[in-house]
C-alpha cells in the first residue's frame, strides 16, 4: 500500500476537457480501493466531498509542505516546480495526465 498525494487541479486540467471535480473523486477512490492505496487528493482553496481543500494557501504550497512527512508516499503532478520542490521526498512521481490515463481504464 502506499499513500498517494494528487495535485488535483493538474490531473483535471491534463485533457480536454477538463474532467469534472466530482468524476476525479469518484474514479481516483475507486482505483485507490482496486490496488489498496491510500488516496490523499488535494484541490486549491475548497474541495468536493473525498477530497482536502488547502484553504488560504495553494495546493502547491500544502503539498511541499505535507509531503516530506510521509516517507514512501508517490506524489501524482505534471507540474514542474512542484515535482521539483516535492518531488525529491516521493518514492514514486507520476504524471497527472497518465495517472488519468490510469483512473479511465
Amino acid at each position: 500500500m502506499a499513500r498517494v498525494f494528487v495535485d488535483a487541479r493538474n490531473v483535471l486540467r491534463s485533457r480536454w476537457p477538463n474532467l469534472a471535480e466530482d468524476e476525479l473523486v469518484g474514479l481516483a477512490e475507486a482505483w485507490a480501493e482496486r490496488h489498496g492505496h491510500e488516496l490523499v487528493l488535494v484541490f486549491d482553496g475548497k474541495a468536493p466531498a473525498g477530497a482536502i481543500g488547502s484553504g488560504g494557501e495553494s495546493a502547491d504550497d500544502w503539498l511541499i509542505r505535507e509531503m516530506p512527512k510521509h516517507p514512501g508516499a508517490w506524489l501524482v503532478t505534471s507540474d514542474r516546480a512542484l515535482r521539483s520542490a516535492a518531488g525529491g521526498h516521493a518514492a514514486r512521481l507520476i504524471g497527472g495526465g497518465a495517472f488519468l490515463a490510469e483512473l479511465e481504464k
